[in-house]
């Protein structure tokens, strides 16, 4: 896995020994037939700081709920 940057501010996202040491979203949409996108795949990264800025706009609040087991 090489680099990852937020798509939104640039931010490197901080890697070690190829794995992510800090947590991010990771978006991948394979658009369908209904779509002005058909088959295309859109993968992009954001950082969490890019996230709470997103989701603050939101008219439907994100849901959220407590997870007991990390998998």
């Amino acid at each position: 896995m090489g680099q990852i940057r937020c798509n939104k501010c640039g931010k490197l996202i901080l890697m070690q020994d190829g794995n992510r040491k800090e947590d991010c979203l990771k978006v991948e949409k394979e658009w369908g037939y209904f779509s002005e996108k058909d088959r295309e795949l859109h993968t992009f990264y954001i950082c969490e700081s890019c996230y709470d800025a997103m989701i603050r706009d939101f008219v439907i609040p994100v849901r959220k709920q407590q997870v007991n087991e990390v998998v």
